[in-house]
Formats: structure tokens, C-alpha cells, sequence
């Protein structure tokens, strides 16, 4: 893919997020451009309880999501843009503000980009243990980044279900599911 040469990069939008136009030199010579949203990067994290078998996911608001298929939630992973932090601070972070659950220890799955043909984003991507007694506060986000999340503490078993019937369509929660099933098989061996 040698050859590609980026000639010039405008700021289409600036708001939350900035929405760049990109033109490239491609190695025959020709112009093309690009739209891209310029992000941070996230980290996102799939809290696992290995004695009772159950895992945390979220319940969320999520734009696209309503404008696409008409229903405003999504069912996913903890997750938020680094803010600044490294990924291992931004996991517990968020993982307290939208789930109530204090995390000691991060097995770190890798780093995916979450959507190379449209964003600079890339997701560092976690699993966590945890146990009853973690769970210290209330989650569901902040006010003030306008969160109102649903924690839903669900069994491995249940988990399985879900993914059956096709009702977990969040790319980053399912590759953090499958990290935990092949990492920690004998949590589904009763699924």
C-alpha cells in the first residue's frame, strides 16, 4: 500500500467530535477524499464474575442506533473515550461511573480500531473480574455527559441466550465476549 501520500486535511465540523475531509494522492496520481471523524481513543471493558458465572453489561442511549433502527438503546460493554487517561485508568473509570463497580485487576484482550473506513477512534479492549462485593456504587453514568445507563448484571447462561437470538449487535461487547469465552472456557461449560 506504499504510495499514498495525504495532500491536505480541513476541518469540516468541530463539535463534540471533529469531522475532518481528507485528501489523499493515491500512487497512480489520482485525488481522492475522505470524510473521517477524528476521535480519541476508548477503552472498553467486559466485567466477569467467575464464582457466580455472571457478567455486567449496560443498557444505554445511543443516536445511531434510534436513527437507524428506531429503538434509542443498545445493549454493550462499559466503555468511554480516554479523556486524557491511559486505558487501563480510563477502564476503571468508566467502569465505576457506568456500572458501580470498583475493578482491581484488567486482563487486557488488545487495541481494534472500531471503525477504520470513517474514524480515528481505536478501542483498547479489557476484560475484568470482579465479585459481589466490587459492586459499591449505583453506575449509570454522569449527569453531566447527559448518561442515563442501565446496569444489568446477567448470567453467563443468559449471555448465551443473547447472543443466540442475535440481541447483542455491539462490535467492540461481542469481541469482548468471545475473548472471554476462549479465555475462560470453563465459564461457559454449563451454557
Amino acid at each position: 500500500m506504499a504510495g499514498y501520500r495525504i495532500k491536505q486535511v480541513e476541518t469540516l465540523y468541530e463539535g463534540w467530535r471533529k469531522l475532518l475531509k481528507i485528501t489523499v494522492q493515491m500512487p497512480d496520481g489520482r485525488i481522492m477524499s475522505r470524510e473521517v471523524l477524528n476521535s480519541t481513543d476508548a477503552a472498553a471493558v467486559l466485567p466477569y464474575d467467575p464464582e457466580r458465572r455472571t457478567v455486567i453489561l449496560i443498557r444505554q442511549f445511543r443516536a445511531p442506533v434510534m436513527h437507524v433502527e428506531g429503538h434509542a438503546d443498545l445493549l454493550e460493554a462499559v466503555a468511554g473515550l480516554l479523556d486524557g487517561d491511559g486505558p487501563e485508568a480510563c477502564a476503571k473509570r468508566e467502569t465505576m461511573e457506568e456500572a458501580g463497580l470498583r475493578i482491581a485487576k484488567l486482563e487486557p484482550v488488545g487495541m481494534a480500531w472500531s471503525a477504520p473506513g470513517m474514524t480515528t477512534e481505536r478501542l483498547h479492549l479489557f476484560l475484568a473480574p470482579y465479585t459481589a462485593a466490587d459492586r459499591v456504587g449505583e453506575g449509570g453514568g454522569l449527569t453531566e455527559e447527559h448518561e442515563e445507563i442501565e446496569v444489568l448484571e446477567i448470567s453467563v447462561d443468559e449471555l448465551v441466550g443473547l447472543l443466540n437470538q442475535g440481541s447483542i449487535a455491539d462490535m467492540k461487547t461481542l469481541a469482548l465476549i468471545q475473548a472471554l469465552q476462549l479465555r475462560h472456557p470453563e465459564l461457559f461449560d454449563r451454557a
